[in-house]
């Protein structure tokens, strides 16, 4: 294509005209890009890239979509879209001539007839306006609000459509002082189309003035009664869309100003209400949101407790799937047990990188953020639905309103629960599973005759009805488990295995995630029934296909946390290692599916300890093979960014931490395994990488190898301190707070040669753990690793002991007396010891962390004995008296009974 000049006309307006030749060129492009083939779509994009070489390329491409009128309109809309992607790469290559074309041609044509063309020059003056050029483009937004005047329909759609992509692109910057402020103009200027006759306007101009809710934009709250009162104008408006942006609206609304809605909720709940019920799914959906919204605001209570009537009827019934759910869902297949999963049905996962945390007295159990408890029972339609959102509405109220919400329930339920039409009884127990969490306490009194129920739906005709039940059952779990095993654990546990290996695969996940929920609650409960249990979940491997597996391998590792040693005897070993190792040796270093499998592993490795013996060399030389890999190809992609791709770092992650799974089960049997590798030198990359989960990872590795086999990790120290060091910053709260734990256990190694490295961690320990808000885990690590640190080097640590005694005793009385408390006490009385003063002030604190001691060890309660004396003596028996007297009475008792203060 020879290359064409610019005619330069007064105006500095180019009149610009394309090569006959060129033309027809890129129209065959376009045509030929248009084809179903890859390896034609692959040619068109080299020759699009080369093309790019040429300045006046993008005028071809705007020329074709908005004066080729002779074209079909997929093609010319196919030229912008090409055009939109240039912008977005190259725009600042443009030259002046160029862009300046483009944007008069945008303009000209923003009223084009044809709607998608329209659309399309819209979406590239929004791509435009979002690389920074809303300021180089003054006319712009003056340009369109003018065209909003026109008496042409297409142009004031267009212009419109332009217009509400810019607000939804270029939110931020309409609302700062860089542009002179133009949403004070352009908001009452959307509001007066509120009212327009075009249903598709008043929608444009509803969604404008939408995107400055959230943001509480100025130019809007000065503007917000008017645009209150235009809202409700607009209630009953015919045209679904508008109906839907009002409800978006409202909803926003009640997050930023509840002050101006307040005057008009009973009608707005009356409203939303009908809107809820509305035939068009997506406003019955917005306006559903309105539930979830309200739910979490303080006034909820009082505001909804009138409509609570009418509103539970009316979600509860938005809880049954619609016919169009059902078909999506293949309700009507029951046995699909054999077809191979299609791929873009798995989703992505995640890997929770390892953190490591302190046991509590209460029960003994971390307190993990829940997230698999959601309402997740249909997840292969839009991810959201009236259904789920309704569900979600439920359970929010149901924990607003707790028992409260019973009497309009159970009513309803009685009818649901027991109807002969499965979709009715279905949504029943979904309700059921709903309000779980919030009306527990008031449920009791039913469950004995409820459970059996369920469990009897376990064996339903309808696969969907199964599956649900699974979930439901979940939720009640813990009261289950509450009960004598015979009377529901046992028969619950005993369906529940024969659903993991159901003909049907939403069947099999459904049962799957909630037997992992049960391993949870029931912990050693379940060690009876292992063999029972192991039996089906290594069935299930023969079984399953690609998605479920992945599943049944969550199901495996939470059953080796929640049973731990219990697991490691021979033959149980003999069942479950054979297929794990089998899918093991399956799946290539490059195959994501290694993820949850090495999950899994880690947590087996954990539970059978020594058990873990006859497997762990393959296992482990693997772990340090990915990990090596995945450095090697990131230094190669540092180095040639365009040579070579990026590698996917979760791979080193979840190797690291299986890692740590092997060094926690194996302990000193590692020894041989890490001696014969140079997985230290690789820690040394993996501690210093960009991504803070690598580091997270490799520092809980650091600190159980430290544990496992300190002497090879010892001539290293020297480099480790300092990075450990720059990572105590609370910023990255996991990784601060495994580096935190690594330097404790290094310091409880190392003993006094640890005195050089103190002034490297003990600032930043002091100032985290007197930040306000820090995590609890956090500070518990923290306050171990200084009393840790103050164990081995006393006189280093000492002088600062007034800075940090009152949180580092609040911190760790709820902890369960084990090792690491254990030493960090110790470390304080030796500080006491050498800086008795530093204490005095909060000396109330050290007797309310002494006493929070069960039973410590001899020695130990010798020294507690020794400074609660030493301190009873000093002040005086009178001074002691009134000091004891602010006291707590069981705090009081429990001194004199076990140190006789």
């Amino acid at each position: 294509m020879q290359h064409l000049v610019f005619i330069e006309q007064t105006k500095m307006e180019y009149e610009w005209k394309p090569d006959e030749q060129g033309l027809q060129q890129i129209l065959q492009l376009l045509k030929e890009s248009q084809s179903p083939d890859t390896t034609i779509q692959r040619s068109v994009q080299q020759k699009l890239e080369q093309l790019n070489q040429y300045p006046d390329f993008n005028n071809y491409l705007i020329f074709v979509l908005t004066k080729l009128k002779s074209e079909d309109e997929p093609t010319r809309s196919l030229s912008g879209l090409i055009l939109k992607n240039n912008v977005k790469a190259h725009f600042q290559n443009f030259p002046n001539g160029v862009t300046d074309f483009i944007k008069s041609e945008c303009l000209n044509n923003i009223g084009d007839s044809s709607p998608l063309i329209r659309a399309t020059v819209g979406i590239l003056i929004t791509t435009i306006a979002s690389k920074g050029e809303l300021q180089n483009w003054p006319d712009l937004l003056p340009k369109l609000c003018s065209l909003l005047d026109s008496e042409d329909y297409n142009t004031c759609e267009g212009a419109f459509g332009a217009l509400q992509k810019i607000c939804e692109d270029s939110a931020e910057i309409l609302d700062s002082d860089v542009l002179d402020r133009p949403l004070n103009i352009m908001i009452p200027k959307f509001l007066q189309f509120f009212k327009h006759s075009s249903p598709k306007i008043r929608s444009h101009a509803v969604a404008c003035v939408n995107q400055f809710i959230i943001s509480r934009t100025q130019a809007l709250m000065l503007h917000i009664d008017s645009f209150i009162e235009n809202l409700f104008a607009l209630a009953g408006d015919e045209e679904p869309e508008v109906r839907k942006n009002v409800c978006r609206a409202l909803v926003m609304l009640l997050e930023v100003r509840m002050d101006r809605l307040l005057p008009h909720m009973h009608n707005i709940v009356e409203y939303m209400l009908q809107r809820t019920q509305d035939q068009d799914e997506n406003v019955a959906l917005e306006a559903c949101e309105f539930w979830l919204t309200l739910a979490e605001q303080p006034i909820c209570k009082d505001v909804l407790v009138r409509h609570l009537p009418k509103l539970i009827p009316v979600l509860v019934n938005g809880m049954k799937y619609s016919d169009i759910d059902i078909i999506l869902l293949k309700g009507d297949v029951e046995e699909d047990e054999t077809i191979p999963d299609s791929e873009q049905d798995i989703r992505p996962r995640f890997h929770r990188s390892r953190t490591v945390a302190q046991q509590h007295d209460e029960d003994g159990i971390e307190e993990e953020d829940d997230d698999d408890d959601e309402i997740d029972d249909d997840d292969t339609i839009s991810d959201w639905n009236l259904r789920k959102c309704s569900a979600a509405a439920l359970d929010v109220l149901a924990n607003v309103y707790r028992d409260e919400l019973l009497p309009h329930i159970l009513p309803l339920l009685k009818e649901l629960l027991f109807h002969h039409e499965w979709v009715i009884k279905e949504s029943g127990i979904l309700v059921l599973g709903a309000i779980a969490e919030g009306c527990m306490q008031g449920m009791i009194p039913y469950l004995p005759e409820l459970i059996p129920h369920l469990i009897q739906c376990l064996s339903d005709k309808k696969a969907l009805v199964r599956s649900i039940t699974c979930w439901t059952l979940s939720r009640y779990a813990h009261w289950v488990v509450s009960q004598p095993p015979d009377t529901y654990l046992k028969p619950l546990m005993t369906e529940l295995l024969k659903r993991i290996l159901d003909s049907n695969k939403r069947v099999q996940e459904a049962a799957c995630s909630a037997f992992a929920t049960l391993e949870e609650e029931a912990c050693t409960e379940l060690v009876p029934y292992l063999a029972y249990i192991l039996d089906t979940l290594v069935f299930a491997f023969s079984k399953y296909q690609h998605k479920n597996l992945l599943i049944l391998y969550d199901a495996i590792g939470t059953l080796a946390d929640s049973v731990g040693h219990h697991l490691n005897k021979p033959e149980y070993i003999q069942m479950l290692m054979p297929p794990l190792i089998q899918k093991w040796n399956m799946l290539k270093d490059e195959d994501k599916d290694l993820f949850p499998l090495l999950e899994c592993l880690s947590s087996v490795a954990t539970a059978l300890q020594s058990g873990f013996l006859p497997y762990c060399e393959p296992v482990y030389q693997r772990c340090v093979n990915l990990v090596q890999k995945t450095l090697a190809q990131a230094m190669l992609n540092n180095a040639q960014p365009d040579q070579y791709e990026a590698p996917d770092k979760d791979f080193m992650i979840v190797a690291l931490d299986l890692l740590s799974g092997l060094a926690e089960g194996l302990g000193g049997n590692i020894e041989q395994l890490v001696a014969r590798s140079n997985i230290l030198t690789l820690m040394y990359q993996c501690m210093q990488d960009k991504m803070p989960e690598v580091r997270q990872s490799s520092f809980a590795l650091l600190g159980d190898l430290t544990k496992a086999c300190f002497q090879h990790v010892k001539p290293c120290i020297a480099d480790f301190m300092p990075i450990l060091g720059t990572n105590l910053n609370p910023e990255f709260i996991s990784v601060c707070n495994n580096a935190t734990w690594a330097i404790g256990e290094i310091s409880i190694q190392m003993g006094i040669e640890m005195q050089p490295y103190i002034p490297m961690v003990l600032h930043q320990l002091v100032e985290i753990i007197n930040r306000p808000n820090t995590p609890k885990t956090l500070l518990e690590n923290t306050a171990i690793t200084i009393g840790r640190l103050g164990y081995v080097c006393p006189q280093e640590v000492a002088p600062m002991l007034q800075q940090f005694i009152r949180p580092w005793c609040t911190s760790l009385r709820n902890i369960r007396d084990n090792e690491e408390k254990d030493s960090a006490f110790r470390g304080i009385c030796t500080m006491i010891s050498v800086n008795p003063s530093g204490v005095i002030q909060d000396f109330i604190f050290f007797c309310d962390a002494v006493a929070s001691w069960i039973n410590p060890k001899d020695d130990l309660r010798d020294m507690f004995c020794k400074i609660l004396h030493g301190f009873k003596n000093q002040v005086g028996d009178e001074n002691w008296r009134r000091f004891s007297d602010q006291f707590p009475l069981p705090l009081k008792e429990r001194l004199a009974a076990f140190y006789g203060v």
